[in-house]
């Protein structure tokens, strides 16, 4: 082993540690750039909504009606305001995020140890890093413990590397033994680095300006909501040059130059109908915003991509230790040969360690002080002959001088301790008869003896000791993780354990959490010995698997994946990693995971259990959930608008006269932008969600369900506003399109309440709904806001007319009617699925 003293010195200062920094700049390869406000403008009037609005404010100019043209430009800043504040809400999700998902490092600072982001490292800094770290810095190793590190990333070179202390590397060439390099891992041992390059100075930094260039590749989703974007907007050229066609022809009595804006006009109004901009929106929102919240719950997802596969899992792959259960070792029971409990706590505390880091110890210990035995002072009696633990003997004791001999105490593995103990054949038929129904439980069985020598062995092989009884030791299971499993089976998902632990009590735990198929379990021995076909049908069946290594998790991981399934599995380990590369979703422990795997990891869980993982997986689904939501929403929203600016103009309707102007579709965004992107994204989950079999990962974002869905709703939506709006056109287009817009405003609001749970009633929702103030504040918003618009001279500017208060009313009804017909439709999805159930 190579030890080495601290070198003198207590590191930087803070205040130094600052200066540099500020001076220097952050460890980062590539430092955030983030685009000016001005930029972000530029961007978002480059998006085909906002070049239509700039178009139809232009055409309002053209024809003499520079009211209108000012009107479009106020709604262009209204707009606008709404995608920069969405975009604003997005980065500091987003940004937040990056922050939990940073990098910690332990450092010396003030000649103290603290934990520092990665980022503000800086030159002289002295950083302490150990095995499972990814080193952050270039630096000279000032102090080192068997310190081995894997440089393949940067040299290429397979074999790992033994370092050297600062001074003793002989070779001299490009790459040094005494120096450390960012983006390298530590396999092995401990060292004190001392940095002196970091950032892009670094030689991974040099590498890394070239990684920071390579394009992101679209996920699943972001490919899905495209082709819709794609499909809408062909579509809507289509009719764009369809309708333009047909306005024109219907407009002959009009000079030339009257027909063709009025003809452009209509098609710029369908086009605006048509384009679905929200969907890209809802993608970032929901991601974003779900991945913050989800951090919040001790859940953080390093790649926003993986909320969207959370909802598909189908198979936990799950450690036992620390995940299952406490990781805390705790006595369970005892057995004292003659009865005499006393003694045989006694004698087991005399041959713990006075100062002890095994946990078994630790149990001993708390038991003892539990029962009322001096521990401390049983512990500080002095020990006269120490007989260690040892892989060999499995056992370990100490000798005690009393006035005229020693008092040996002893414990450790039955089989190695009943040998040295004298037995009659009853007492050692009953101590291995105890021992197996301990073991059979899953307990850690521990045996106990005493002796009394005329001097202390030099060792215990010849010591004839009497056994006082056996010690049951158990990692108990967390309290909450049976209830998690059953929430698990009930949502289709199939929890699987892989331990390191023996079988016997992987099994034992399993029986405790309700597990289920406990009865057989699949050894690393006999994996090894399987050929992935045969695997395949054994993962089918078994749900433990005991005594494995990291290398036996990626076969089962893609054993699953072979059937089929959708599989999230967990690692701590730097050798689980790819693994956890492997799995659809990685999971990382945030407490006991090295750096390695939580940076290989999709999430991380910063408090290691299992019910934070069934929670993320609810979490997941609910996410996935509300954006099918708010896409079913924004379908149907978006019928009634564009089928009233096809039907008006094929009815003759044109100009003044009909249902939709460009700034009433205006109008509509800064409704259906807000309600898309932050009311369904705050949606509770649905009390079901969890009864419900994981999605298929092929399935469409939009089924043929939610189309239909969808279509039905949005066609009520449009014959009751569109019909309404006919009906009083003899009364004047002002008033005839306040009723026919007032059914779509009044829609938006029951549209919202209706679709926020698929089967649960619009009682139930509004009951789970009432407690969010922002819901509330939407909620209010909308009809305060078009009660505003109509009883102000701001009906005038927007081409409308008051109400009375039997239209109003009217109004209301017939877009309640319109849309709480589907209410009879989730009854009946109800009692069909209590008929099957």
């Amino acid at each position: 082993m190579q030890t080495h003293h601290t070198p003198k010195g207590r590191g930087l200062t803070t205040e130094e540690a600052k200066r540099r920094l500020e001076e220097i700049g952050s460890n980062e390869l590539t430092p955030e750039e983030k685009p000016s406000f001005f930029r972000k403008l530029l961007s978002s009037l480059k998006e085909p909504m906002f070049l239509l609005l700039m178009i139809a404010a232009m055409l309002y100019f053209l024809l003499g009606e520079p009211g209108d043209g000012l009107i479009m430009l106020v709604f262009v800043v209204f707009v606008l305001g709404i995608e920069v504040f969405q975009e604003w809400k997005t980065d500091r999700s987003l940004s937040a995020l990056r922050d939990l998902s940073s990098p910690r490092i332990t450092v010396l600072r003030d000649g103290m140890e603290r934990e520092i982001d990665c980022r503000e490292l800086v030159p002289g800094d002295w950083m302490l890093v150990q095995e499972g770290v990814k080193l952050s810095a270039d630096g000279y190793i000032l102090r080192l413990s068997d310190f081995c590190v894997d440089e393949s990333a940067l040299t290429g070179e397979p074999e790992p590397v033994w370092k050297v202390q600062k001074g003793q590397d002989a070779e001299t060439g490009y790459w040094r033994r005494d120096y450390c390099y960012a983006g390298t891992q530590v396999i092995q041992g401990s060292a004190l680095i001392e940095v002196e390059k970091t950032g892009p100075r670094t030689e991974y930094g040099k590498i890394g300006r070239d990684i920071a260039d390579a394009p992101q590749r679209p996920t699943p989703l972001e490919k899905q909501t495209r082709v819709l974007v794609k499909y809408a907007a062909w579509l809507g050229v289509a009719l764009f040059l369809l309708l333009g066609v047909v306005t024109y022809l219907n407009l002959a009595e009009l000079p030339p130059i009257r027909r063709i804006t009025d003809a452009i006009l209509a098609g710029v109004t369908l086009a605006m109908a048509m384009i679905p901009e929200e969907f890209p929106v809802i993608l970032s929102v929901f991601l974003s915003m779900g991945a913050w919240r989800l951090a919040r719950k001790k859940t953080l997802i390093r790649r926003l991509p993986s909320v969207e596969t959370l909802g598909a899992v189908s198979v936990l792959c799950v450690d036992k230790t620390g995940t299952l259960t406490h990781n805390r070792m705790e006595v369970q029971e005892g057995w004292a040969v003659h009865g005499d409990e006393n003694a045989l706590w006694e004698t087991m505390l005399l041959a713990c360690e006075e100062d002890t880091y095994d946990p078994m110890e630790a149990a001993m210990k708390e038991h003892g002080e539990r029962l009322g035995f001096p521990v401390e002072a049983l512990l500080h009696r002095p020990v006269a002959m120490e007989y260690p633990f040892t892989p060999q003997t499995k056992r370990m004791g100490h000798g005690y001088a009393q006035e005229k001999d020693f008092l040996l105490a002893v414990k450790g593995s039955p089989e190695s301790v009943l040998p040295l103990c004298a037995l009659d054949d009853e007492t050692h038929r009953e101590a291995l008869k105890r021992q197996a129904d301990m073991a059979e439980r899953g307990l850690r069985v521990i045996a106990v003896a005493a002796g009394t020598v005329p001097e202390a062995p030099e060792n215990l092989e010849g010591a004839r000791l009497a056994l006082l009884g056996l010690v049951g030791l158990a990692d108990p299971p967390r309290e909450a993780v049976p209830g998690a499993i059953r929430t698990c089976k009930r949502a289709g998902i199939r929890v699987v354990m892989i331990t390191g632990d023996n079988g016997a009590t992987a099994q034992a735990i399993g029986r405790q959490i309700g597990l289920g198929d406990t009865g057989r379990v699949l050894t690393g021995a006999e994996l090894d010995a399987m050929d992935d076909d045969a695997l395949c049908q054994a993962v089918k069946s078994v749900s433990i698997f005991a005594r494995v290594v990291p290398q036996h998790k990626m076969r089962i991981v893609s054993a699953f994946r072979r059937n089929g399934e959708v599989v999230a599995m967990t690692g701590d380990g730097v050798n689980d990693a790819p693994a956890l590369k492997y799995a659809d979703i990685g999971i990382a422990m945030g407490q006991k995971g090295t750096q390695v795997a939580r940076e290989a990891a999709d999430l991380v869980l910063l408090d290691d259990n299992f019910t934070t993982i069934v929670e993320t997986v609810r979490d997941g689904r609910r996410i996935y959930d509300n954006i099918r939501k708010a896409i079913g929403y924004v379908f149907v929203i978006h019928i009634p608008i564009a089928l009233s600016a096809v039907l008006a103009p094929m009815l003759g309707i044109t100009g003044e006269m009909a249902m939709l102007l460009p700034l009433h579709i205006v109008l509509m965004e800064l409704i259906i932008d807000p309600t898309s992107s932050i009311v369904f994204e705050r949606q509770p989950a649905e009390e079901t969600i969890m009864e419900k079999p994981p999605r298929s990962p092929k399935e469409p974002l939009v089924t043929m369900g939610l189309a239909v869905k969808s279509l039905f709703q949005g066609l009520a939506t449009f014959a009751a506003a569109f019909g309404l709006y006919w009906a009083n056109l003899e009364s004047g287009p002002e008033l005839a399109r306040s009723m026919g817009l007032g059914v779509i405003v009044f829609c938006n609001l029951f549209l919202v309440q209706v679709n926020s749970g698929d089967t649960d009633s619009v009682l139930r929702l509004i009951g789970r709904l009432a407690k969010d103030k922002v819901m509330w504040a939407v909620g209010l918003a909308v009809p305060l806001g078009w009660l505003l618009i109509l009883y102000t001279p701001l009906s005038r500017w927007l081409k409308l007319a008051p109400l009375n208060p039997g239209q109003l009313l009217l109004t209301v009804g017939l877009a309640g009617a319109s849309v709480l017909w589907y209410e009879g439709v989730k009854w009946i999805l109800r009692r069909r699925k209590k008929k099957v159930g």
